[in-house]
């Protein structure tokens, strides 16, 4: 799926429109992979596009006189790998709620280079980053959300021109990606409020009580152990996490949910056949340029 690249990220950001009276969630349907350590180990079919696509982009921006490193694909947080409830009590004795992982993000990307390089920039450099590498305007694309929100994003810009290079259809790629983007928030606001999902988290709960917690559900107990600028003891973290775990498995939540999250994301494909099968079909037409790509090198 595709990800905003690291480099000038707050102000990236910024050059993408969203207007709408919805509120949405952008987050990716598939599961991000390690970065490869050189441009020969590209590793599997959502790897190999992800450095075919940074090459891309490593060689325009360079043509516009710009330094750019590759950057590896941003890994996944916690509510992504755990979006309704911790249900891995391995990982938890380990990771808790995973601020630890979050804390040694956050450091990555204060020594990331495409970072550093922005931020020793002047000010017109900044710009022109910007400008290169996302386009002068978010014009140009446009997607419809399915909340009802409507983006848009440059064509212009080297992150446009390597994903045209790459997938062939922009426009059909920008609208694939950006619809499918929403529908894992939207899959996680389906279970969440769905009644048998509700009825699992109360042996939850009652599970909860016996080892000394009284959380309502999952999203509280997660909300009070990784409160910004209130960081709980690791120790502290892991026991309550491992605890959500145990009983997450022995109160059978950890089934209702991945069974309801089976059965919604079904739905949400049947609703968005159309961006869904765009999706598919442009990844696998990309592949074998991607390779080539990635063989080539810089």
């Amino acid at each position: 799926m595709h990800r905003w690249t690291l480099a000038l990220l707050t102000a990236g950001l910024l050059a993408t429109t969203v207007t709408g009276c919805a509120s949405g969630t952008s987050d990716s349907d598939s599961t991000a992979e390690a970065g490869p350590a050189a441009h020969g180990a590209a590793g599997g079919p959502e790897r190999t596009l992800h450095l075919a696509e940074q090459l891309l982009i490593k060689e325009c921006m360079e043509k516009q006189g710009h330094k750019y490193w590759i950057e590896p694909p941003k890994p996944d947080d916690v509510s992504v790998r755990f979006p309704y409830v911790v249900d891995d009590p391995a990982w938890a004795g380990v990771h808790g709620y995973g601020t630890d992982l979050r804390r040694k993000r956050e450091t990555e990307v204060r020594g990331n280079p495409n970072q550093k390089y922005f931020r020793s920039a002047s000010a017109a450099t900044r710009a022109a980053l910007v400008s290169d590498l996302n386009g002068a305007q978010p014009q140009g694309l446009s997607a419809r959300l399915p909340n009802g929100m409507q983006v848009t994003h440059s064509d212009q810009g080297c992150q446009a021109t390597a994903e045209r290079k790459l997938y062939g259809d922009l426009e059909a790629w920008f609208r694939a990606t950006r619809v499918t983007d929403t529908l894992a928030g939207m899959r996680v606001g389906l279970v969440t409020g769905d009644k048998r999902y509700k009825a699992a988290v109360k042996p939850w709960a009652r599970c909860m009580r016996g080892h000394g917690y009284t959380y309502a559900g999952p999203a509280e107990s997660r909300a009070a152990a990784t409160q910004p600028g209130r960081p709980w003891p690791h120790a502290k973290e892991v026991r309550l996490a491992s605890a959500e775990a145990a009983c997450a498995t022995s109160s059978g939540l950890s089934y209702v949910a991945k069974s309801l999250d089976t059965k919604y994301r079904a739905e949400l494909r049947r609703r968005h056949s159309r961006e869904t099968a765009d999706l598919s079909r442009l990844r696998r037409e990309a592949l074998p340029r991607a390779r080539a790509i990635v063989a080539r090198g810089d």
